[in-house]
């Protein structure tokens, strides 16, 4: 297997893990802009949302039977992208904090959750603008969205802090608080 092989692979097997049969429409160019542009952070704790993005790697090998020296030869050799980082905290966020089995695996949600926050739930690949996904991605690496989260990953209607000062983790956290406060489960 080839290198391009595996990344396609790679890519193919992130894109279904939140990407189903409910979407009519191609997000393909928004989340190669995603996967091409890496996750850089100010906050020092959000150095573990870049390591789950990079294990995130290895959980595919491991699923399709890669050998650790085949993902860190092919796949780890660049930093951990922005897909990679929302893919793995949707992920953690639905293993981890808000697993159901009666309601089943919602990681797709959780992810298009950030999206939308982010203000990119509609580019899909006929409306798929280069330019305004890359000044929205910086505006989320810069900290430079609304208070309330809005432009970030994560937007709530009523801030304890200003979300652009914490960590995504508690990002996260404040977001799930509000929703399950809400009954919006």
């Amino acid at each position: 297997m080839t290198k391009n092989e595996l990344i396609d692979r790679y890519f193919d097997w992130m894109y279904q893990l939140v990407v189903d049969d409910r979407y009519y429409e191609s997000y393909r160019k928004l989340f190669v802009q995603l996967y091409d542009t890496e996750f850089t952070y100010t906050i020092p704790m959000d150095g573990n949302r870049c390591e789950d993005g990079i294990e995130l790697r290895y959980r595919f090998g491991r699923e399709h039977s890669y050998d650790d020296s085949m993902i860190a030869a092919f796949l780890d050799d660049r930093p951990c992208s922005i897909l990679e980082m929302m893919i793995a905290l949707a992920i953690r966020c639905e293993e981890h904090i808000m697993d159901n089995p009666d309601i089943g695996n919602r990681t797709g949600q959780w992810f298009w959750a950030m999206l939308v926050s982010l203000g990119l739930g509609s580019m899909t690949d006929k409306r798929y603008d280069r330019k305004r996904v890359y000044d929205i991605l910086q505006r989320f690496l810069d900290h430079k969205y609304r208070r309330n989260g809005e432009g970030g990953l994560f937007t709530v209607d009523d801030p304890m802090r200003d979300m652009r000062s914490i960590e995504i983790w508690y990002q996260m956290n404040c977001y799930l608080n509000e929703i399950i406060n809400e009954g919006s489960l």
